[in-house]
């Protein structure tokens, strides 16, 4: 990484100065990490312990907790810190380290739900051939190629952004190190930078958007060709639930990533960061897991032998 910066560290300005903002938000996003904490780490555990739930389904389902666990702990306990105790200062190194892991955390998740909508066209639109098509080693090489160009593309975000000059103000205004509200602080012509930043992500965010609308629009082909009223319900459901969290999702990152700096609100931008890096996170357990009877089924057998190894 090049270095042509005079700032050794950078001050995250935050969501408010209000002090008593600042302990109801304390509050709120340490229910919201605990949440995610357990919420995503119980999702791994119980899929691990479970064979009945060792299928692609839910091994993509395992990975999406763990990168969802993983970008939230890049944000949330700094941002808890420095609204419990003030520590607002971070710095120049632990800002790039921020940036990167949350860029290749957030990116990985953008291509797992690529690769679940697939495995959810491959269940819905050619069961037949479910199993052969969806063998451990096409769902082990989407899930590597995911973390593998998710932790490429954050490198080349960080290269991009840090190589700028930053030699005035070193006041974030964000509540963590994200690509835009860093590159708005510097004093260097940004152009190329921003350019590369919007044709990147861009092609991030709409390729796996349009994976996604191409295997829903075949699930939703099919589904209105079943003749079953109940089966019917239940996979119209099953995609509403998936296609409330992507649009979430994609909506706050094409909000904040697909525009250009002179067309930001920094104050904006924090309330759709705070949905895609803490609040997406939380839900994405609830929205994809627990409302499936096999996960709560799963739930309830390790609860039951839980009971039994301690003798209640």
């Amino acid at each position: 990484m090049k270095n042509n910066t005079e700032v050794a560290e950078f001050i995250l300005l935050g969501l408010t100065n209000d002090p008593k903002l600042q302990i109801l938000l304390f509050i709120m996003f340490t229910l919201i990490y605990l949440i995610t904490l357990f919420g995503n780490m119980g999702m791994i555990v119980l899929i691990l312990l479970d064979s009945h739930l060792h299928t692609p389904m839910y091994f993509f389902l395992s990975n999406l907790s763990l990168v969802d666990f993983g970008y939230s702990t890049a944000v949330t306990p700094k941002v808890m810190a420095g609204l419990l105790m003030g520590d607002k200062v971070i710095s120049y190194n632990a800002c790039a380290a921020q940036m990167f892991f949350f860029g290749a955390l957030a990116t990985v998740e953008n291509f797992l739900l690529a690769s679940m909508a697939y495995d959810r066209y491959t269940a819905v639109c050619k069961p037949l051939h479910y199993t052969t098509t969806m063998t451990t080693r096409v769902c082990a090489c989407l899930a590597i190629g995911s973390y593998i160009y998710g932790f490429l593309n954050a490198s080349i975000h960080i290269q991009n952004t840090f190589s700028l000059s930053f030699c005035k103000s070193n006041l974030i205004h964000h509540f963590f190190c994200d690509v835009p509200a860093v590159m708005a602080l510097s004093c260097s012509d940004r152009h190329v930078s921003e350019l590369i930043l919007i044709v990147v992500a861009s092609f991030n965010i709409f390729f796996a958007v349009f994976v996604i609308l191409i295997s829903y629009l075949l699930i939703f082909i099919t589904i209105l060709k079943m003749h079953s009223t109940q089966g019917y319900q239940k996979a119209l459901s099953t995609c509403a639930s998936h296609l409330s969290a992507v649009s979430i999702f994609y909506g706050t990152l094409i909000f904040m990533y697909l525009q250009p700096s002179s067309s930001h609100s920094m104050d904006t931008d924090k309330m759709a960061s705070v949905f895609y890096t803490m609040v997406i996170p939380m839900l994405n357990p609830v929205v994809y897991s627990l409302r499936n009877k096999e996960v709560k089924n799963a739930f309830m057998k390790v609860v039951s032998e839980a009971k039994l190894s301690l003798g209640l």
